[in-house]
């Protein structure tokens, strides 16, 4: 990767030194340097995130120390390089205290002394850019490593997730249960600009009735018997970040006209309050369901079911995936063997075959906890048919 274009303010009310500084950096290609005449310019040209501050410690209005309070106050990480014509000692110690990084005296060895701590803090910069950069390529290389498989169909699924997750769509993931429902979630949050911030899961179907309200909106000390405490729902907690709403249509109809109003005005009421909180929320939902069949029979709001079409990603069943139960099989008996420290074990021809022409109602999850039960009957490094126990059909 190239090294980054460096930004450099040289502040000083000497228009000499500035263009003597300036000029002596203009050799360096990576070096952008602004002279800037006052304190007051300096502050309002802070936003323009500068990554190195030259920085006269005498300037009109302002000391060089007040100063560097507000270039700590605005961003902590900018390196300040004082040079000064003050070489008393008291107020060198004071500047090195304050967290100065550099202060050069204004004498004949001051230009260089200046070009050598600006091309450590260069260096450090370049560091810190190269190693996110990496990590950022890292990322893109293992973004989709938990969502395994090479079928048509789930390639379909992670280019669905790709358009998706740089934007802030609401996203409805269907699918039947143990398609990996929660795995396209995360794939969406932790690729898309907020990964960094939270990332708050709720599973609805696992919530009572009666609680599913404070759960999600949080309450205020005595909204009802027992709130002794405020407290925030999961919505707050996910500030910035994403909610996934794994399940959502186990969701009572009476709660659904909240959550309706959450999609459309991006608010929330804690129980016990008529404070309205203002979200930044990215919202991904879940169902194993058939929604329309739900709004027909009455158990789910029919303009919920039409906003929660910002995005639809369908995860088909495993039976549907063709080789990739191969591919999972084989996943699933590394990661169990290297788990309990089993040495790694693999399947027959035969038992592939079987495994192939298995249903699997169940699809991943019922692969996995077969996978498992085979590898701790056989006894061989060979499981064989002789070794499968399948799941009994459920017939409906």
């Amino acid at each position: 990767m190239n090294s980054k274009q460096i930004k450099i303010f040289i502040v000083d009310d000497d228009e000499i030194i500035c263009q003597l500084i300036s000029l002596n950096l203009s050799e360096f290609d990576n070096f952008e340097t602004v002279i800037i005449n006052s304190g007051e310019d300096l502050i309002k040209k802070l936003p323009e995130n500068p990554d190195i501050i030259i920085l006269d410690y005498t300037l009109p209005n302002f000391t060089g120390l007040e100063l560097f309070d507000k270039i700590k106050d605005f961003n902590s990480n900018i390196p300040v390089i004082f040079l000064s014509g003050q070489s008393d000692v008291s107020i060198v110690v004071q500047a090195y205290n304050k967290g100065v990084k550099n202060y050069i005296v204004k004498n004949e060895n001051a230009i260089i002394e200046l070009i050598n701590a600006i091309k450590n803090h260069a260096s450090s910069i370049n560091l810190k850019n190269e190693i996110e950069y990496w990590q950022e390529q890292v990322l893109e290389r293992v973004k989709y490593e938990k969502i395994i498989g090479e079928s048509p169909s789930i390639m379909k699924v992670l280019k669905m997730i790709q358009k998706v997750e740089k934007t802030n769509v609401l996203t409805l993931i269907s699918g039947d249960s143990g398609t990996g429902k929660e795995l396209a979630a995360n794939a969406i949050h932790y690729n898309s600009e907020r990964r960094k911030k939270p990332y708050v899961i709720v599973n609805l179907a696992a919530i009572p009735d009666d609680l599913v309200e404070a759960e999600l909106f949080g309450f205020e000390k005595g909204a009802f018997t027992g709130a002794d405490n405020k407290r925030i729902g999961k919505f707050e907690e996910a500030q910035g970040g994403s909610i996934f709403l794994d399940e959502i249509g186990e969701l009572d109809v009476a709660l659904q006209t909240k959550l309706l109003r959450v999609l459309q005005e991006g608010v929330i009421t804690r129980l016990g309050s008529n404070k309205e909180i203002k979200l930044d929320v990215r919202i991904i939902a879940a169902t194993n369901k058939n929604l329309a069949n739900h709004v027909k029979e009455g158990k789910f709001r029919q303009d919920l079911y039409y906003r929660l079409q910002g995005f639809l990603i369908h995860l088909p069943p495993l039976c549907e995936r063709g080789n990739d139960i191969i591919i999972l099989a084989k996943y699933f008996i590394k990661q169990i063997c290297e788990k309990n420290k089993i040495p790694c074990k693999t399947f027959s021809t035969e038992s592939y075959k079987k495994i192939i022409a298995h249903k699997w109602s169940g699809n991943i999850r019922e692969l996995k906890s077969f996978v498992e039960r085979s590898i701790l009957i056989s006894d061989e490094s060979e499981i064989n048919v002789t070794d499968l126990i399948f799941s009994p059909e459920i017939s409906n």
